[in-house]
């Protein structure tokens, strides 16, 4: 039977509420109610065939009616004038009357005046947050024990925009430096809305909530070790330092290694007037805040594969002289034994790849030499790495010497 059923009719209304539709109405005052609920009744037909069933679902969707019940759904009854059975009275429409009779129906009654105890409570304290309210209204009963805290840690950074402050040292009644990490996504949205400035780039990255809203960062700290032992600092070769202070260092080193895997950077040889970064990932764009880099010969080492070209493309945009090092096609072929299946390619547009090395990232992304081929960094054997700074000469000094040009340290070794 694909009669509408009294189930059906509190289903229809249920999704309003999971929708936030109701929530939504509440707050923007738009009216929702009286609703005609969508409705399949019998054709003249099956009053004929099964008049039976008809009785029966008649007397069903009366039961759960308002009429009977005191809430819930209304029926409009309409008459038809069949030709065997004569004048009848049938549903011909299911309404619901008004707000307070959806609710009831689904139960949520309490929830609904929990959320306008809270909403209200927030439109009072942030009038700029009426609108987010009608577009997330369910996001707010999701954290409605946590509400108050919520709203005092809006306050706080609205009255605070330009604290300078670590998160650690903000002082809020109630509120601990977890209960704003674990929110940050929430409380940044409402606090950009309760400011005014909700409509401003949303900042990406593991820093964007203290950069966005006036916080001192976690600053971000470079890895290196220093490959030849004249340039050591203090007899110290291994460090790990802010990027500001990385910027200032105070030695001169004329080549730079740049790899991502610690393992490469803690094993990486020793190499007359050169230093290895290690660990950045993505963050090697950090390395554009480091001035005296933009005159060192710098070698790029990342994994053979998509991710790894892109973030040499990344790196060349900064620094146009990077060239790659064990990222050419003959590296690549001379390990197929040690190729693994990289999880989610990168397939976007790279502009800083000379022929060589774009014809490669193109068969990469194409499947040309197999199934989302991925040769990680660590995988190629550390002879091949010996061979390599073997055969790249002593360091240049000149910056004219350090212009970009297609040649791939690797190739043919």
């Amino acid at each position: 039977m694909t009669w509408t059923t009294p189930a059906d009719l509190v289903s229809q209304v249920t999704r309003l509420w999971t929708r936030g539709r109701i929530l939504c109405a509440i707050v923007s005052g738009e009216p929702l109610f009286p609703r005609r609920l969508l409705f399949r009744r019998p054709d003249r037909r099956a009053m004929a065939e099964r008049f039976g069933d008809v009785r029966e679902w008649i007397r069903a969707l009366e039961n759960g009616s308002k009429a009977k019940r005191g809430f819930g759904y209304e029926i409009d009854w309409t008459e038809i004038n069949h030709r065997q059975l004569g004048r009848n009275r049938i549903p011909g429409a299911i309404i619901i009357p008004g707000e307070r009779d959806a609710l009831r129906l689904i139960g949520k009654e309490k929830a609904a005046s929990r959320f306008c105890t809270l909403a209200q409570a927030t439109m009072d304290a942030f009038p700029t947050l009426k609108g987010w309210l009608a577009r997330r209204p369910l996001t707010l009963l999701e954290h409605a024990d946590d509400w108050p805290r919520v709203l005092a840690v809006v306050a706080w950074f609205k009255n605070h925009p330009r604290s300078g402050l670590y998160l650690r040292q903000v002082d809020i009644p109630g509120v601990d430096t977890k209960f704003i990490e674990a929110r940050k996504s929430l409380l940044s949205e409402l606090i950009g809305l309760a400011r005014g400035d909700g409509s401003e780039e949303q900042l990406s990255g593991a820093r964007s909530f203290e950069l966005r809203h006036g916080l001192r960062a976690k600053p971000a700290l470079v890895r290196f070790r220093i490959l030849d032992a004249r340039l050591a600092i203090g007899g110290m070769t291994d460090l790990t330092v802010p990027v500001m202070e990385f910027a200032n260092l105070g030695i001169s080193p004329a080549r730079v290694f740049v790899t991502e895997n610690e393992t490469n950077g803690l094993s990486f040889p020793d190499v007359t007037g050169s230093i290895v970064i290690f660990g950045l990932g993505y963050g090697a764009e950090l390395l554009s805040d480091v001035p005296w880099l933009g005159d060192r010969e710098i070698h790029y080492w990342g994994d053979i594969d998509t991710h790894g070209f892109a973030m040499l493309d990344r790196v060349r945009r900064n620094h146009p002289q990077a060239q790659a090092f064990l990222m050419d096609r003959s590296t690549l072929l001379a390990h197929r034994t040690l190729w693994g299946v990289e999880p989610s390619p990168y397939v976007g547009e790279l502009t800083c790849l000379p022929d060589e090395e774009r014809a490669l990232y193109d068969d990469l992304c194409s499947d040309r030499l197999g199934n989302r081929v991925r040769l990680e960094q660590e995988h190629v054997r550390f002879g091949r790495l010996e061979q390599t700074l073997r055969g790249i000469g002593a360091p240049r000094t000149s910056a004219d010497d350090h212009r970009w040009s297609p040649k791939t340290l690797g190739d043919g070794g």
